[in-house]
This record gives C-alpha cells, sequence and structure tokens, in this order.
C-alpha cells in the first residue's frame, strides 16, 4: 500500500482541529484522513509547528519549501513524490491514492436517457 504523507503549515496542536475558529478544510481533511486510516490507508503527518525537522530533512519537502514558501503549505507526497500542494486532498483522492474503494464509486454503464426510457 501506498504510503501518503501531509506536511502542514504551522498548527496549534497536531490536526489543526481546535481553538476557538476552526478551519472548516482542516475539519474535513482529519475526517476523510482518519476515515482512510479506518479503511486500510497509511497517512503520516507532520506538523511545521510541532516537527520541523521533518520539513528541513525530507529532501523533496525542503527544497518545495526553498521554492515556495511555508505559504504554499500543506504539502502531499504519495511514496516520496508530490501529489498535491496548496491544499488538502479530498476523500475521494485519498481513497484512489490508498487503493480503497468508495461505496457508490464504482464504473456505472453509461445510460443512453433518451432511447426508450423515462428521462428528462
Amino acid at each position: 500500500m501506498k504510503t501518503i504523507q501531509v506536511f502542514d503549515p504551522a498548527l496549534c496542536c497536531s490536526t489543526g482541529v481546535c481553538g476557538v475558529e476552526i478551519d472548516q478544510a482542516l475539519l474535513s481533511f482529519s475526517a476523510d484522513a482518519d476515515w482512510a486510516k479506518q479503511n486500510g490507508a497509511q497517512i503520516q503527518r507532520f506538523n511545521l509547528a510541532q516537527q520541523p525537522m521533518a520539513f528541513a530533512e525530507h529532501p523533496a519537502v525542503k527544497s518545495f519549501l526553498e521554492r515556495s514558501g511555508h505559504e504554499a503549505l500543506p504539502l502531499i507526497l504519495l511514496d516520496g513524490e508530490v501529489a498535491l500542494a496548496g491544499r488538502y486532498p479530498s476523500r475521494a483522492e485519498l481513497a484512489r491514492w490508498a487503493g480503497i474503494a468508495q461505496p457508490g464509486a464504482e464504473s456505472k454503464p453509461a445510460s443512453n436517457c433518451c432511447s426508450g426510457g423515462n428521462c428528462c
């Protein structure tokens, strides 16, 4: 299974879901990451405020920060390669990267709406 590493900007706690004003994107991502972990995904999170050495010691992350600055975080790595930057992944992206099947995501045959069915 692939490893997903999330390099968060400086947050007040490990998930950023704390304090008076909670960022909805962090709240959604935290729930999605928990869901993915419960379904077998390997997700590691690193907080710039609490784990700065993880940022400094990872070549791809260090290079990203030198080019783009900490304002461009979060940075998401998939097996050590940059997969996403500047926003948190959706549940669908996490599922795809981790190989988790999502309910209702199975492919459905294309319907020919106007050939004899009730449509439009």
